[in-house]
C-alpha cells in the first residue's frame, strides 16, 4: 500500500518534516484541557512531530504507528518522556487496554491513510465521555515563492505523467474544510475548525528532502523521480538563488464525545 512508503526512510522523514506550529499545539492543549498526566491517544505519529510537544506538556501518550522504522525513531525522540510510548501496528487492528480511555484522540496529517469505515468510530470509542477528537490537516497553498511553484509545474508535467496540466496551488480561502465524517457522527458534538498559516524557507537540498518524503514522489519509478528532483534542483539554483519558500495551511479540527440520544421508553 502507498501508506507503507513512509517507513522506507524514517531518518529522512524525521529530518525533513517540520514540527507543527506552536500556536496550533497550544490551541489543541487548551481545547482538550490537557494537563500533566492526561492520557492521549495519537494515531499515526510519524516520527513525533506532534507527539514530542504533547509529551513535553506532560501528557501520558500512547501512539500507534504503522511503520516499525518510524516507530523506532519516535521512541528515540521520546526518550526524555517516560510517560510516552509507541505501539507498532495498524490502527484498524489496534485495541486499547481494557478499561483505558483517553481525554484526547488525535491524528495529525495521517487521517486520510486510515480506513474510512472505522477511523472516526474507533478514535471516538477510545475517548472518555467529554473527551476530544482532534484532526490536524496540512495543505500546501499559494504563497511564498509563487513564481517558483508555477515554473516547477513544467518539471512535474515532464517527469510525472499523472500531473494535471497547469496545476496550481489553491488560495487559502478556497481550501474547504473536510468535516463531513465528524459532522454525521452521533457520538460527537459540534465541530470546530481553526486555521494556522506559516511559511518555511528551504535550501535546495532541504526542499528536495521534503519532496522525498511525499508518497507520490516516492511512488514514482526511480528514473522519473531522479529526473524530477534534478529538474527542480536546477530551477531553484539557477533562478531562485538556492532557496525557496513554501506556504502551509494547517487546520485543527475538533469535536467532543457525547452520548447518543436514547429512545423514549416504549419506542
Amino acid at each position: 500500500m502507498l501508506r507503507d512508503v513512509f517507513d522506507e526512510d524514517a531518518e529522512l522523514y524525521d529530518r525533513a518534516r517540520p514540527a507543527y506550529p506552536a500556536a496550533l499545539v497550544e490551541a489543541l492543549i487548551g481545547e482538550a484541557g490537557l494537563t500533566p498526566g492526561t492520557r492521549v491517544l495519537e494515531v499515526g505519529p510519524g516520527t513525533g512531530q506532534l507527539t514530542v510537544p504533547l509529551a513535553r506538556a506532560g501528557c501520558r501518550i500512547t501512539a500507534v504507528e504503522l511503520g516499525p522504522s518510524l516507530a523506532a525513531v519516535t521512541r528515540r525522540n521520546l526518550r526524555p518522556f517516560p510517560d510516552a510510548r509507541v505501539e507498532v501496528g495498524a490502527f484498524e487492528e489496534w485495541r486499547p487496554p481494557p478499561g483505558r480511555t483517553f481525554a484526547l484522540s488525535v491524528c495529525a496529517t495521517a487521517f486520510h491513510w486510515i480506513d474510512p469505515a472505522v477511523r472516526v468510530p474507533r478514535m471516538t470509542a477510545a475517548l472518555a465521555p467529554g473527551g476530544t477528537l482532534a484532526l490536524v490537516t496540512t495543505h500546501h497553498v499559494a504563497g511564498g515563492s509563487r513564481e517558483f511553484f508555477a515554473e516547477a509545474q513544467d518539471c512535474y508535467e515532464r517527469w510525472d505523467p499523472a500531473t494535471p496540466p497547469g496545476l496550481r496551488a489553491s488560495e487559502e480561502d478556497d481550501v474547504a474544510s473536510d468535516t463531513g465524517e465528524l459532522d454525521v457522527s452521533d457520538r460527537l458534538g459540534p465541530v470546530r475548525v481553526r486555521r494556522f498559516s506559516r511559511e518555511i524557507t528551504y535550501t535546495t537540498e532541504a526542499y528536495l528532502d521534503v519532496l522525498r518524503t511525499y508518497s507520490g514522489h516516492r511512488a514514482l519509478p526511480a528514473p522519473a523521480r531522479d529526473g524530477l528532483l534534478a529538474c527542480i534542483a536546477g530551477l531553484i539554483d539557477r533562478r531562485y538563488g538556492g532557496s525557496v519558500t513554501k506556504r502551509y495551511l494547517h487546520e485543527l479540527i475538533t469535536a467532543r464525545r457525547v452520548e447518543p440520544p436514547t429512545a423514549p421508553p416504549g419506542v
